[in-house]
C-alpha cells in the first residue's frame, strides 16, 4: 500500500482507534512521526509510544489514553498542511487551538515543535496539525 501523506495516515489510525477505544496501534515507523508521538505524550494526549519490530519493518506503537469511563483523551485530531496544499505561519501568525486548550505542531528550522514554543523561540514554520 502507498501512502501518499503519511503523517495524514499516522493521525487517521490514532483518531480510529480512539472511536473503537483500542488500547495501541501500529504505525509505520519514521522520525517525524516520532516527534509528533513525543510532543502527544508530553501534552498528555496519549500514554506513551515505542518503536517495535516485526521482520524487517519497523513499527511506532502509541499506547492511547483514556479517562476512567474509557472516554478518549484526544476529543480531535485534524491534518492542516497537506502535499497539495502547503500551510506556513510566522511566529506572530501561529493559531490557537479551542483558546490555547488544544496544542498546534509546528515543523520549524529547529524540528517539530508546538506552536507556544514556536512563538517563544520567535520561530515560524509549516503547521503540521491541530490536537485538542
Amino acid at each position: 500500500m502507498v501512502v501518499t501523506d503519511p503523517i495524514a495516515d499516522m493521525l487517521t489510525r490514532i483518531r480510529n482507534a480512539n472511536k473503537a477505544r483500542l488500547d495501541f496501534v501500529d504505525i509505520p515507523d519514521s522520525k517525524v512521526k516520532q516527534d509528533i508521538a513525543k510532543i502527544m505524550v508530553e501534552k498528555g494526549f496519549i500514554k506513551n509510544y515505542e518503536i517495535t519490530s516485526d521482520s524487517a519493518i519497523k513499527f511506532l506503537r502509541i499506547y492511547l489514553k483514556f479517562d476512567k469511563n474509557k472516554n478518549s483523551v484526544i476529543s480531535g485530531i485534524r491534518r492542516i498542511s497537506k502535499p497539495g496544499l502547503r500551510t506556513y505561519a510566522k511566529n506572530n501568525e501561529i493559531p490557537k487551538v479551542l483558546g490555547g486548550i488544544g496544542t498546534v505542531i509546528v515543523s520549524t528550522s529547529k524540528g517539530i515543535i508546538t506552536g507556544s514554543e514556536a512563538k517563544k523561540l520567535g520561530l515560524g514554520g509549516e503547521i503540521i496539525c491541530y490536537i485538542w
